[in-house]
């Protein structure tokens, strides 16, 4: 799911933008206005159950302008992206004067054009972040970050795991099946 703040970061927590990775029930946990986007009403239900304060309907609803509704025009201070170039236009419409956009997949692909316009008329920053280019000295202080901010959390219950389906190692290629068919909602976790 895409994740969209549409308020300022909680002044209590320290900046470790990666955490923005970590998902919706992290993110509301540490963002107020948290919205999410999916395609499906199971999957609309299970971003409101971890904590988004609204989901959009990407298959029925233009999230773009649904963000802006939501947000009263002011759109969202930052915007997680999982899909990349298929939607650099569309977030950027959604972005608010300021927001930045963090770029975190190429699911819609890797070229885009980009209206730099858009982007200086709204003062906005497009940053892209991926852990796995990352020196080890740099992950182990993300790593750390998520233990100090985000495992005391887990610990007590507030954040929790969506596990779809446990299976064992051997049923690999179902998991796959599953996984490629699009309609599982959560972690496919294979035991051994």
């Amino acid at each position: 799911a895409l994740a969209v703040t549409s308020a300022k970061r909680s002044p209590a927590v320290p900046d470790v933008p990666t955490l923005m990775e970590s998902g919706i029930n992290v993110e509301a946990n540490l963002w107020t206005g948290l919205f999410a986007t999916a395609g499906t009403p199971a999957k609309l239900e299970i971003c409101r159950s971890l904590g988004a304060d609204d989901a959009i309907d990407y298959s029925v609803e233009d999230f773009d302008a649904r963000t802006l509704e939501l947000t009263g025009g002011a759109g969202a201070d930052v915007i997680l992206d999982n899909m990349g170039a298929s939607y650099l236009d569309r977030n950027l419409r959604a972005l608010a004067v300021e927001g930045r956009l963090v770029i975190i997949g190429l699911q819609g692909g890797a070229r885009a054009e980009l209206d730099i316009g858009r982007l200086l008329t709204h003062r906005g920053a497009v940053i892209a972040t991926s852990l796995r280019s990352r020196p080890p000295a740099a992950k182990a202080a993300i790593c750390a970050g998520v233990v100090k901010h985000v495992w005391p959390l887990v610990a007590d219950g507030t954040i929790r795991p969506v596990v779809h389906a446990t299976m064992p190692l051997a049923e690999a290629g179902r998991a796959h099946a599953l996984m490629e068919a699009g309609g599982h909602v959560g972690k496919l976790v294979l035991t051994t």
